[in-house]
C-alpha cells in the first residue's frame, strides 16, 4: 500500500510540470475564444436587428449551419481543409477561430434573447420621461440585458470549455492532449486522466463561482429594474 502511494505521489512529481502547462494552453484558449465569440456573438446579433428579410434570413441560416456543425468539423475544415483553397492557419488560430465561431451562433441567441426580454413598459418609461437613445441604452437596456443574460453567458463559457478539449485533435498541446501523450509514454491511466479531470473540474467551478457573484451583484444593483 505505501509503495503503490509513493508511486502516485512520484507520479506527478516527475509529470505534474506537463498537466500544468496543457493546462494553462487551455486557460489562454479558453479566454480568447470566449471573449472572441462574445464579442463576435454581439455582432451577429446587431446585423440581425437591420430591418428586412435579408438580414434575418442570414441570421438564420448562420445559427442553423454553425449550431448543427459539430466542432470537430469546424476544426477540421480550419485547419485540414482551409489550406487546400489557400488558407494556412496556425494550429492554434484554427482553434481560437473554431471556437470563435462556434461559440457566436450561441452567445448571438443570448443577447437576442436578453434583449427581446427586456418589458416594453420600461422602454416606453424611458422616452416617457424624455431620455436620449443613448441614455436609453446605456442606463435601461445594456443593465437589464446584462442581469438577464449573465447566468447563460457564464454556461455557455464552461461548455466551451468542456469542448475545447477537442482541440488535441489538431495537435494544440492543451491539457486533454497532454494527458493523452503522458498515458502513452508513462504506459499508466488512471493518474493522468485523475489529473486532467480535477483540473477542468476546478477550472469550470471557478468560472461557475465567479458568474453567480456576478449575477448577485447585478441583481442587487439592477434587480428593482426587472421587477413588475
Amino acid at each position: 500500500m505505501m509503495d503503490a502511494a509513493r508511486q502516485f505521489v512520484q507520479f506527478y512529481l516527475d509529470n505534474g510540470y506537463l498537466f500544468l502547462s496543457g493546462f494553462a494552453v487551455t486557460i489562454i484558449l479558453c479566454v480568447l475564444g470566449t471573449i472572441g465569440s462574445i464579442i463576435f456573438g454581439f455582432i451577429v446579433y446587431l446585423f440581425s436587428t437591420i430591418p428586412g428579410p435579408f438580414a434575418k434570413g442570414v441570421y438564420g441560416i448562420y445559427l442553423d449551419c454553425i449550431r448543427g456543425t459539430p466542432l470537430l468539423i469546424l476544426l477540421f475544415l480550419l485547419y485540414y481543409a482551409a489550406p487546400q483553397i489557400g488558407v494556412l492557419l496556425s494550429a492554434y488560430t484554427a482553434g481560437v477561430l473554431g471556437l470563435v465561431i462556434y461559440g457566436s451562433a450561441y452567445f448571438a441567441e443570448i443577447f437576442r434573447t436578453g434583449f427581446e426580454s427586456i418589458p416594453r413598459g420600461h422602454i416606453e418609461a424611458a422616452q416617457a420621461v424624455c431620455l436620449s437613445p443613448k441614455d436609453t441604452i446605456f442606463h435601461i437596456k445594456l443593465p437589464e440585458m446584462a442581469r438577464l443574460v449573465i447566468p447563460h453567458i457564464f454556461n455557455m463559457t464552461i461548455v466551451l470549455v468542456k469542448e475545447s478539449a477537442v482541440l488535441s485533435i489538431i495537435t494544440i498541446p492543451e491539457l486533454t492532449k497532454v494527458t493523452i501523450s503522458v498515458v502513452d509514454t508513462t504506459f499508466t491511466v488512471v493518474e493522468p486522466y485523475l489529473a486532467a479531470a480535477v483540473l477542468y473540474w476546478a477550472f469550470v467551478e471557478i468560472i461557475a463561482r465567479v458568474g453567480r457573484l456576478s449575477e448577485r451583484m447585478l441583481n442587487r444593483r439592477y434587480g428593482g429594474l426587472t421587477s413588475t
